[in-house]
């Protein structure tokens, strides 16, 4: 350009016109400045066209932005691949998918999802998921945006169907929502407690004869054959180990039955605790449980199911210390929740062992439980407890120190 306007000005300096010459080379130079950016607008709006030719500066523009467009294709064509292959393998899962934007609206989901949820696709798409989906419990899973724990769910089909839903934030508070039918899952599992509940019940009322007639037949005292009393004495005591088993079972069964109600009762647990010591002091004799109640507070729910939960803790924390070893009670509150607390001085636990400490029956050692005689059934109890009352249970444990168990309220 400064070349061309140099030679424009020499030559109208010859010509004794200079600033006519420069005016005109501007002029010309704009209007094919104009021609080429018009070029770019007609290549522009036809990407697929193959780009125009030029020289100069001109024609680095046009390469430029063809390497840049090709490259964007290149990245979209990649980036499309993923999708329809993402998409692809979700359209052939059994269980529901279904992605959603930061708003909730439906952006795509697979046939399994229109199946359980009755979605249509694409005709339900931009629609809210909240809209299609009216489940009380689930708006208030969705809106309270933790996913931490799935959701399930009882549809009002007919026949009902028991989802189990589960959410996953990516990308600027985009979803992913599946969706797994359950129904099938839970209809087995109400059976088993039906069958465990029916068989401890009707287990019991045998277990009481056998059990009164072997204390009548020890009562005899001398007259029995010493050669029969130990393995009498041995039936009564497995028998009574069995009662205890089948009691267990049973208020097991029937916290896992009850129908989850929000509880209105308020319970004191400060009260509770007294009334708790005072009972295990007359069956523990010469033991020491130590109150430290630091709050006065008041918890809704169940008087009966929480006592049965310390209860449990308690006696654990008792079988498995020293005779010697105190063990303690604590009811304190720690910023906005109460935490009740037991610990005990036994001989702790490994962390490997925690995570399954509250399944039904776990050992962690098979020869320490049964010298204890217990059922294996007392944490179970507690955790079932907890989460109908909305509470944590905490395990914490030092191996030869001890351990401590923490009811959590929030």
């Amino acid at each position: 350009m400064l070349s061309l306007l140099l030679l424009a000005a020499l030559t109208g300096w010859l010509a004794g016109m200079p600033l006519v010459f420069v005016a005109v080379t501007l002029i010309a130079l704009q209007v094919y400045w104009l021609l080429q950016l018009r070029r770019i607008q007609g290549w522009l709006r036809s990407p697929e066209a193959a780009p125009p030719e030029s020289i100069g500066i001109w024609g680095d523009v046009f390469d430029q932005i063809y390497n840049i467009q090709r490259q964007n294709l290149e990245a979209h064509t990649r980036l499309q691949f993923t999708v329809d292959y993402l998409r692809d393998s979700f359209a052939s899962m059994r269980d529901g998918a279904v992605m959603l934007d930061r708003s909730g609206a439906i952006e795509w989901c697979n046939v399994a999802a229109e199946d359980l949820l009755g979605l249509r696709y694409p005709d339900d798409k931009g629609q809210g998921i909240l809209n299609l989906l009216r489940a009380p419990e689930f708006h208030r899973y969705f809106l309270a945006e933790d996913y931490t724990v799935p959701l399930q769910l009882e549809t009002n089909s007919e026949p009902a169907l028991f989802l189990r839903i589960e959410i996953t934030c990516f990308g600027e508070g985009d979803r992913l929502m599946f969706i797994r039918d359950v129904t099938e899952i839970n209809r087995l599992e109400h059976m088993r407690r039906d069958f465990v509940g029916n068989v401890s019940h009707e287990l019991r009322t045998p277990l009481t004869v056998i059990s009164g007639y072997l204390g009548t037949m020890l009562s005899a005292g001398d007259a029995i054959d010493s050669r029969f009393r130990k393995p009498l004495q041995q039936m009564e005591q497995q028998a009574l180990r069995m009662e205890s088993l089948l009691k267990d079972l049973l208020w097991l069964s029937r916290l896992e039955n009850i129908e989850r109600v929000e509880k209105t009762e308020q319970v004191d647990i400060a009260s509770l605790l007294h009334e708790l010591r005072a009972e295990l002091l007359g069956s523990y004799p010469g033991r020491n449980i130590e109150l430290d109640l630091s709050t006065q507070h008041k918890v809704k729910g169940d008087h009966r199911e929480l006592y049965s939960a310390v209860s449990n803790l308690v006696q654990n924390a008792l079988k498995y210390s020293p005779d010697d070893a105190a063990v303690r009670i604590g009811w304190k509150q720690e910023g906005d929740n109460y935490l009740l607390s037991v610990v005990d001085q036994g001989v702790g636990i490994e962390s490997s062992h925690l995570p399954r400490l509250t399944e039904r029956f776990y050992r962690v050692d098979d020869s320490r439980s049964s010298a204890t005689g217990g059922t294996g059934l007392g944490l179970a109890i507690v955790k079932h407890v907890a989460a109908g009352h909305n509470a944590e249970l905490r395990i914490e444990s030092v191996m030869g120190l001890g351990s401590k168990f923490i009811l959590v309220f929030s």
